[in-house]
């Protein structure tokens, strides 16, 4: 009621788009527990049909208990779970973002935490190196980590999740929080002809167009330009969706915007550790052919005299013959984490670590040692340069 009374949005809850006719310019509608439909004509569309959650055929997998959060919806019906059925232990499958902080949030409402990944070591985001500090970290914090693990079902009783099951082992669960991952949910642009490309996402160019006239695509189930591989990636983040939505938005009413492109900067945290990375990791440096080199430096947050100090390690990966920053990832405690916009801005501007360490960075003890952590980093990047 508000956008229609402000803006003038006729918003439709509790819909639900069937299907997509390009040729006739018409979609397929109902309403949500009513069987009847309708066509709607449209001039332009736009989809936004954001991802789904990555949901194993295991057994028992749709037993109560076990909760995707991939929605305010899904994070609500969790919200209400636990709050009428107070679990005391929970297993999350899965250590990306969403794994671990739903990790930290369970423990700090008292559960006993498991948390199983089939890698060896969590945040595949970052490289192995990192990983294994975000892993140290979990298990500091008190979560139960297994690594290297296979989720292979789960056990119910009365309808209710009762125990994880992996390859290695059987643990007890009142709770389990799938944390596997999303993928594009383009089943309805795929059935309407629309072209996904080889990400598995809607195929875009740089206005968000698809190859359909008068059709747009932003968000969790788009593509998107990455600057450094310079190749199509699809990145699930809400920073990424919403400037996609804003450059659609410009372009569906007639104006002209374009979406440059993204270095796949993210931040998370796990008890008193943040995590941050951005640009390309060392596998996807691999994947293009680039020689490059790779450092890891470790310092502190603020000079080691002043109160609430802590370590922090950056890696920096850049190209071996130019200097040019390819990446980079932070692990450490507090004030660390948004060091990595400085990366994520070098690697907009093409800077290499040179440049990097030459930057005017802010100094004062409360905040950063004399040389900042970065730009260490950068110094200790260029010696393996030269």
């Amino acid at each position: 009621m508000e956008l229609k009374q402000k803006d003038g949005i006729d918003v439709k809850v509790l819909h639900e788009v069937k299907e997509i006719d390009l040729k006739q310019g018409k979609i397929l509608i109902c309403e949500k527990d009513n069987p009847k439909t309708w066509w709607e004509s449209f001039d332009k569309l736009m989809i936004a049909t954001g991802a789904v959650s990555i949901k194993p055929p295991v057994e028992g997998i749709d037993a109560k208990g076990i909760f995707e959060v991939s929605s305010l919806k899904s994070g609500l019906a969790l919200k209400d779970f636990i709050e009428k059925s107070q679990p005391k232990k929970a297993v999350v499958i899965g250590g990306g973002y969403i794994g671990l902080e739903m990790a930290e949030n369970l423990l700090l409402l008292g559960m006993e935490v498991s948390l199983i990944e089939r890698a060896p070591e969590v945040m595949l985001t970052l490289d192995p190196d990192m990983g294994a500090l975000v892993s140290k970290a979990l298990i500091e914090a008190g979560v139960k980590l297994y690594r290297n693990e296979s989720l292979t079902g789960f056990e119910v009783k009365n309808g209710y999740v009762c125990r994880a099951v992996t390859d290695k082992r059987t643990l007890e669960a009142d709770l389990v929080i799938l944390g596997m991952g999303v993928k594009p949910n383009i089943s309805l642009a795929k059935a309407a002809g629309i072209k996904i490309g080889l990400t598995g996402a809607i195929e875009v160019n740089n206005a968000m167009h698809t190859m359909a006239e008068n059709v747009w695509a932003g968000g969790d189930c788009a593509e998107s330009f990455h600057l450094i591989s310079r190749r199509p990636v699809n990145i699930a983040l809400g920073t990424v969706a919403n400037k996609h939505g804003r450059v659609v938005g410009i372009n569906a009413g007639g104006g002209h915007a374009v979406f440059s492109g993204l270095v796949g900067t993210a931040v998370s945290k796990i008890g008193k550790v943040e995590i941050a990375r951005t640009g390309l990791q060392e596998k996807e440096i691999q994947q293009t052919g680039i020689e490059h080199i790779t450092s890891v430096t470790e310092s502190m947050t603020r000079p080691d005299y002043y109160p609430n100090a802590g370590p922090v390690s950056v890696k920096i990966l850049a190209e071996k013959k130019s200097g040019r920053l390819l990446g980079g990832q932070i692990v450490g405690e507090s004030g660390s984490a948004k060091r990595i916009d400085i990366l994520a801005t070098a690697l907009h501007a093409g800077f290499t670590v040179e440049e990097i360490a030459d930057l005017d960075l802010s100094y004062a003890p409360p905040f950063s040692p004399l040389w900042d952590p970065v730009a260490i980093a950068a110094r200790i990047a260029m010696k393996k340069l030269s």
